[in-house]
C-alpha cells in the first residue's frame, strides 16, 4: 500500500507542474509555484503519515471527538462573510497568510470517520436498534449539512457514502440503513433541484455537447483531452487542452491532463494503483483485529474508494462533475495530507493486524508490538529445549 501510494504522490507531482506550468508562464507567473506548495504539502503529508502510522489505537479513539469539534468549528467559520474565502461561487477555504488555505470540510473527513467508529464502538448492539443510529446519524447529518452550505455537494455525497458503509461494516440493520439512504437521497434531490447550476450539471451529463460553451464545457474539454491522448498520448508536457481550455486542470481536472499526455495508459496506470490501494485498504479492514479499527480502516479506506470513483467518473463522462479532487494526485494541500495522514492510520491498523501473513509497507512496530514478539519467541524457545530435554530422557 504505501509503496503504491508514494508513486501516487510523485507522479501528482509530476502532473502538476506539467498541467500548471505553462498557463503560469503565459499569465506573468511562476511555472514552479503549485509545484512547490504541492511538494510542502505533500512533506507535511508524510509527517502526518508517520504521527498517525504509530499511533496507538487509544490514542486514534481518544482524537475523534476533540477533530470533529475543531473541524465542526472551522465549517462554521467559514461561512462567515470576511472569513472564508470564495471560489468560484463556493466558500470552502479559510486564507492563512495569504499563501495557504485551510479547507474544513476535508479536515472533517477524517474526523467523521475517526469519531463513528468510536461512538459505534462504545455501544455496538445500539446498532441495531433504530434509536440507536439517531444520534450517529444526526451528528454525520450535521456535519454534510455545514458542507452542502458552502455549497460542496460533492464532499457531503462522500461523506454520506463512508458513514453509510461504516454502519454496514459495524452491522447496522439493512432496513435502517434503506431508510437512511432514501432520506438522503431525496434531499439530496431537492438540493440539485434547488440549485440552478447543479440542475445543469445533471442534465448536461447527460449530453454535455448539447451546450458545450455552457455547462457542458468543463466535460466537454475533459473529454477531448482524453480523446486527443488516445493510447500512448501526446507526451509528457506537450498537452494543450491545459492551456486555457481545460478548466481547473491541476485539481480536479487532473485525469484528463493524464489522458492527453500519456494516453489510455497513463489513465490505467493511475486507476490501477488506487485500485491496489483501495483493495489492501480492505483487506487490512477485513483482517482488523477488533471492531473500532476494522471500522476506521472500512471508513478510510472507501474515503479513498468513493472520490476515485467521482473523479475519474466526472473525468470520463460517466457521472456528473463533483468537483472531487483524484486521490493522491490531484493540486490540493488540505486533501493530500488528510489522505496521507489516513493512509498512515491505515498502515498502523495493518501492522497490529490479526492476520500473521498480512503485511503492510511503511512505519515502524510499536515497543508494545515488539514485546510481544519477544515474548512469543521465548515462549517458542522454551517449548523447543524442553522438547529437546524429553527426547533425550
Amino acid at each position: 500500500m504505501a509503496i503504491a501510494v508514494l508513486a501516487l504522490v510523485l507522479f501528482g507531482l509530476v502532473m502538476v507542474y506539467s498541467s500548471s506550468s505553462a498557463t503560469a508562464v503565459l499569465s506573468n507567473g511562476s511555472p514552479t509555484d503549485l509545484l512547490i506548495r504541492q511538494t510542502i504539502y505533500a512533506a507535511l503529508g508524510l509527517g502526518a503519515y508517520f504521527v498517525f502510522a504509530r499511533m496507538s489505537p487509544t490514542g486514534l479513539a481518544r482524537l475523534g471527538t476533540p477533530l470533529l469539534g475543531v473541524s465542526t468549528l472551522l465549517l462554521l467559520l467559514v461561512l462567515v462573510p470576511g472569513l472564508g474565502t470564495t471560489t468560484n461561487g463556493s466558500t470552502r477555504w479559510i486564507a492563512v497568510g495569504g499563501l495557504f488555505q485551510i479547507q474544513p470540510s476535508e479536515i472533517a473527513k477524517l474526523a467523521i470517520i475517526l469519531w463513528l467508529a468510536q461512538a459505534i464502538a462504545r455501544d455496538p448492539g445500539a446498532l441495531r436498534k433504530g434509536a440507536g443510529l439517531v444520534p450517529l446519524i444526526g451528528i454525520s447529518a450535521a456535519v454534510s449539512a455545514l458542507v452542502l452550505a458552502e455549497p460542496d455537494l460533492g464532499t457531503a455525497t462522500t461523506i454520506f457514502v463512508v458513514v453509510l458503509a461504516m454502519l454496514a461494516v459495524a452491522g447496522a440493520r439493512g432496513s435502517h440503513l434503506l431508510v437512511v439512504t432514501a432520506s438522503a437521497g431525496a434531499l439530496a434531490t431537492f438540493a440539485i433541484m434547488a440549485a440552478p447550476y447543479r440542475r445543469a450539471r445533471l442534465t448536461t451529463f447527460l449530453d454535455p455537447w448539447s451546450d458545450p460553451d455552457g455547462a457542458g464545457f468543463q466535460s466537454v474539454q475533459a473529454q477531448l483531452a482524453v480523446a486527443s491522448g488516445k493510447l500512448t498520448g501526446v507526451g509528457l508536457g506537450d498537452g494543450l487542452q491545459k492551456v486555457f481550455y481545460l478548466p481547473e486542470a491541476p485539481t480536479d481536472m487532473i485525469l484528463a491532463t493524464v489522458g492527453e499526455e500519456l494516453g489510455v495508459l497513463g489513465i490505467f496506470g493511475v486507476l490501477a494503483a488506487l485500485v491496489v490501494v483501495v483493495i489492501s485498504g480492505y483487506r487490512i479492514a477485513l483482517a482488523a483485529r477488533d471492531r473500532h479499527l476494522q471500522v476506521v480502516a472500512a471508513g478510510l479506506t472507501t474515503l479513498i474508494a468513493v472520490q476515485a470513483f467521482f473523479n475519474a467518473g466526472a473525468v470520463l463522462g460517466l457521472l456528473p462533475i463533483t468537483g472531487v479532487p483524484l486521490p493522491y494526485v490531484s493540486f490540493g494541500g488540505n486533501s493530500l495530507v488528510v489522505l496521507l495522514a489516513s493512509t498512515g492510520i491505515l498502515v498502523n491498523i495493518g501492522r497490529r493486524s490479526a492476520t500473521p501473513g498480512l503485511r503492510v509497507v511503511g512505519g515502524s512496530d510499536t515497543r508494545s508490538d515488539r514485546r510481544r514478539r519477544n515474548g512469543r519467541a521465548r515462549s517458542a524457545g522454551a517449548r523447543d529445549r524442553k522438547s529437546a530435554v524429553s527426547a533425550r530422557g
